[in-house]
């Protein structure tokens, strides 16, 4: 494997002091994790942003919020301590005005997004990441009434449409917000070919169809996916006035005895083979390149922790990593580039082209070519 190409991951530069500080975040996080969630929840950390640079004091938090001062303390002074909010310097009473990352937390999309997941989808189920670990399965599940196992059995995607509303609300928005943000420059890069047929593979709830339905009024789009996701996608198809152009086929195609149809120009994957091993990828991949002759572009489009600008960013593919391990599959991850494509170019593959830090999320296209 190569080599970090971040210098964050390979020198410790962190003085002492600062490293001990971030082993007691670490250590009090679930605990400041939940006072963030119900300083969103009871509205404290919006009334404090509505006071502006005036502050905001803790009798009139308590009375603008309904929350006793002792609650308001205890929800402020853990705050001060993570930079959620700063006091006011040289004033009669403590006044707290909104810090930078207090504002992130109220008002940055990605950061509501990632926080309602990892609140809805894997804060409960996190529990049960070392037994996931060591067993393999998303034993997480079993918070949900699922027990996890894999391969074969239960994983959170055959289990989706069941989940509880709130919980399917927020896997669907953080699902939805990454990959849509590089569907444009995806869409255009993918239609220079003019391509007349599509296969989504792992087209979920039908987004990625349904923009190529509105690019072009011509090509045709065949999702595959999982029974309960072709039945979603096929009502959101229906609403949109689709259902001439996008079809369905219902499929698991883990199953050995499952074929990918051919006859397509292009076989698209968007934040699909993430959701799956290794070994089960080369798999898959197999199966494309037997519905795949030569001519047909095979496009791959994934975050890959290693190609980020940010060390947020990477840190965030990272960390959702152990969703998978203990949520979602109990297998798979946010890949390294060359640990997917190595995956892929075992399936008989090679990678034509690759492009990076797509849309604002920093995604990376890569078209795919059978050898001959």
């Amino acid at each position: 494997m190569a080599e970090y190409n971040n210098e964050s991951f390979s020198a410790d530069k962190i003085r002492a002091v600062d490293a001990k500080f971030e082993a007691q975040k670490i250590a009090f996080s679930p605990l400041v994790f939940q006072a963030v969630r119900a300083m969103l929840e009871l509205g404290l950390l919006k009334a404090i942003s509505d006071s502006g640079e005036k502050g905001l004091g803790l009798d009139d938090a308590a009375e603008k919020t309904g929350i006793s001062p002792y609650g308001i303390k205890v929800l402020l002074e853990a705050a001060l301590g993570v930079n959620i909010v700063k006091t006011i310097p040289e004033t009669k009473e403590d006044r707290f005005v909104l810090g930078k990352t207090g504002w992130f937390l109220l008002e940055d999309e990605m950061t509501r997004v990632n926080f309602s997941f990892v609140n809805d989808v894997c804060y409960k189920g996190a529990f049960e990441l070392a037994q996931s670990v060591k067993s393999g399965k998303p034993l997480g599940l079993e918070v949900f009434g699922s027990e996890g196992k894999t391969p074969g059995g239960t994983t959170i995607y055959e289990v989706l449409s069941s989940l509880p509303e709130q919980v399917k609300k927020s896997w669907f928005a953080f699902d939805h917000y990454y990959s849509d943000i590089a569907f444009e420059e995806a869409l255009r890069i993918v239609f220079s070919g003019s391509p007349k047929k599509i296969i989504d593979l792992g087209g979920n709830t039908a987004k990625w169809a349904l923009c190529c339905c509105r690019h072009d009024p011509h090509v045709e789009v065949l999702i595959v996916d999982l029974p309960g996701q072709c039945a979603a996608a096929e009502q959101n198809i229906a609403h949109a006035g689709f259902s001439g152009r996008i079809k369905t086929f219902a499929c698991n195609v883990l199953n050995r005895e499952t074929a990918i149809p051919s006859g397509a120009d292009v076989i698209w994957m968007s934040q699909f083979l993430d959701c799956f091993s290794l070994e089960e990828v080369t798999r898959i991949m197999e199966k494309v390149r037997t519905a795949a002759v030569p001519s047909v572009d095979v496009f791959i489009l994934e975050p890959f922790w290693d190609k980020q600008r940010f060390e947020a960013a990477a840190y965030s593919l990272q960390a959702t990593s152990l969703y998978f391990t203990c949520m979602a599959n109990g297998n798979s991850k946010m890949y390294r580039y060359r640990e997917l494509a190595a995956a892929v170019e075992d399936a008989g593959f090679e990678i034509a082209d690759a492009w990076h830090n797509l849309g604002s999320a920093d995604y990376s296209l890569l078209r795919c070519r059978a050898r001959s």
